[in-house]
């Protein structure tokens, strides 16, 4: 099972960008995109099904901001659109696909999560966000429910997944309660936490300027690798140990993002 997490900065923009020839040569069997920046009319036939992967999307009400898709190759048993919170519902933030069977339940997960950056009210909002999805992916998780979430969270955990942290310390994105938010998500169940696994971290512990996922447009950012790694898979335990493979894509962009890519022992 190979599956992509892709913020798209637009999925019309990143379309003008080679998207669709990049999907192809990739061979996803689920994709998972956040920042849509796009209503329902706004996607073309060539954009609700991409490299014959069909699109599941949830919108936000504002037009041109946020959404999330996922892309599937196999029709989802069930499609689960939004947390049930009026509040980030309205933003279009969250989209579960879910491939049960007698024998397994499995969800692939499309999340992004908000950012603070922009105002304290912003901040604010990220705060009640952590609050809302954290019990939420617990619940899942005690479920039995096996699952990957996919998506732009907007936390660089650690001081290896961005190249100043020394200057982003009292940064939205690198601040302290949001970095204990990621560490207690990472803890196990049994020790109180949200009992996930950062995969890419399970699979490269060790990379810092090859793991960043997003840059800054200002101060050449990209050309100087001034990034930061806020894109992730978090998968619960089983799943993540069936992980074999991860690479982050930079041969050329379609957005301020770059795709991460993980291949996973199971199938759909």
């Amino acid at each position: 099972m190979r599956l992509v997490s892709l913020n798209l900065n637009g999925i019309r923009s990143a379309a003008t960008k080679g998207l669709h020839a990049w999907v192809e040569s990739v061979r996803a069997d689920c994709m998972g995109v956040q920042e849509l920046k796009a209503q329902a009319p706004d996607l073309s036939p060539s954009l609700s099904v991409i490299d014959g992967m069909q699109g599941f999307f949830h919108h936000a009400q504002k037009k041109g901001y946020s959404g999330v898709g996922v892309y599937s190759r196999v029709t989802p048993s069930e499609v689960i659109v939004g947390l049930g919170d009026e509040e980030f519902d309205a933003e279009g933030r969250y989209l579960e696909a879910r491939y049960d069977s007698p024998h397994r339940r499995l969800s692939i997960i499309s999340c992004y999560f908000p950012s603070g950056s922009s105002s304290e009210e912003r901040q604010q909002a990220k705060y009640r966000f952590l609050a809302r999805i954290a019990p939420h992916l617990r619940a899942l998780r005690q479920s039995g429910r096996e699952f990957v979430l996919m998506g732009d969270v907007n936390i660089a955990h650690r001081e290896a997944d961005l190249k100043n942290w020394k200057g982003n310390l009292k940064n939205s994105g690198f601040l302290p309660e949001e970095r204990a938010w990621m560490t207690t998500l990472l803890t196990p169940l049994d020790q109180g936490g949200g009992g996930l696994v950062d995969v890419y971290r399970h699979l490269h512990p060790d990379t810092t300027d090859a793991c960043y996922t997003w840059w800054s447009n200002r101060g050449q950012a990209r050309a100087k690798n001034v990034g930061w790694r806020i894109d992730y898979h978090l998968a619960t335990p089983g799943l993540a140990e069936t992980a074999r493979a991860a690479s982050i894509y930079k041969d050329s962009w379609f957005s301020d993002h770059a795709p991460l890519t993980v291949d996973y022992d199971v199938s759909l």
